[in-house]
């Protein structure tokens, strides 16, 4: 059974944790955060290739998205 906590009590609960204690929450919190930025950039990339591969989208330049938008 998982507990489920608000924001608000995890906050206040890392104000109870020595300060190298909330340092190395913070170093996992930002760990864990890239990473999770990594997988979700790594996510967009395979789907946009996998639009690409079945026709649904095509190549193009900066220069060529750049005229589309301001046109």
């Amino acid at each position: 059974m998982q507990l489920a906590l608000s924001f608000s009590d995890i906050v206040d609960a890392a104000d109870h944790l020595t300060l190298a204690e909330q340092e190395s929450l913070i170093d996992i919190l930002s760990r864990r955060l890239a990473e999770n930025r990594r997988a979700e950039l790594a996510q967009d990339v395979h789907d946009a290739r996998q639009e690409y591969h079945r026709g649904q989208t095509q190549a193009a330049t900066a220069d060529d998205i750049m005229n589309d938008l301001l046109s």
